[in-house]
């Protein structure tokens, strides 16, 4: 059976809004050729980012509850705000954390979001077995990726909250690899409380990962869990 082919693009840095505009442009062209009945060899792309430090919560996000400390106060530490067109409670971006953006039109793969969700967690379980021999895990009722589970003092390495609109996706996976923790202290993680979060970095006590070998790694589990290849991305 022929593999779905996906645009792939490595944004490297990029500022959250000016990558929200990006991927909502390309999300908007595929629901646009949808609409108008027009083909389209490619399935749609998947975009690597690392954002500045910056708080996201999603359109229906509790932030009088969520967010613990004022607007004022991000403003002096330097970490925007913004709230989202996508699913899901508050979460932080920023160094040391890889972002995953599939935009992908659904009609090639299959049309069943909660499907959708399973597989994005375990394009994230199947590179930490794979690669670290780390046994990811997912928890009853909560999107995302945890560690320890069962004994009630789970860790959450990954999150997760799309946007999918017309069988189109957008937003997807933030794994923290090296990124700096101290950050979640100013949140309720995902509304989440009493959650720990931890980080690649932390799971494997080392000091520095590399972040170029992880992106290259979930690349490569993205590619075999959801059956794709990927092309370079055209230029607009």
């Amino acid at each position: 059976m022929k593999k779905k082919i996906l645009f792939f693009e490595d944004l490297g840095k990029k500022e959250y809004q000016e990558t929200w505009k990006y991927q909502k442009r390309l999300f908007d062209e595929i629901i646009r050729k949808k609409i108008n009945g027009i083909s389209d060899e490619k399935a749609g792309y998947f975009l690597l980012v690392e954002h500045p430090h910056v708080y996201t919560i999603g359109k229906n996000g509790k932030k009088d509850k969520h967010l613990l400390v004022s607007l004022d106060f991000l403003k002096k530490i330097d970490i925007s705000f913004y709230q989202t067109d996508r699913g899901g409670q508050i979460t932080y971006h920023g160094p040391g954390q890889l972002i995953g953006y599939p935009i992908l039109n659904m009609d090639y793969f299959f049309t069943d979001i909660h499907r959708y969700l399973r597989l994005l967690e375990e394009v994230i379980i199947h590179f930490l077995w794979k690669n670290y021999k780390i046994k990811g895990e997912r928890k009853k009722g909560k999107t995302g990726i945890w560690f320890n589970v069962k004994n009630g003092k789970s860790r959450k390495i990954c999150a997760i909250g799309i946007r999918m609109s017309r069988w189109v996706t957008m937003h997807g996976f933030a794994l923290n690899v090296n990124t700096d923790l101290q950050y979640f202290n100013h949140i309720i993680p995902c509304g989440i409380y009493n959650q720990e979060v931890t980080s690649l970095k932390k799971e494997l006590k080392k000091n520095d990962i590399s972040f170029q070998e992880v992106k290259h790694m979930v690349k490569k589990s993205f590619q075999e869990i959801f059956d794709v290849e990927f092309v370079n991305m055209p230029k607009f």
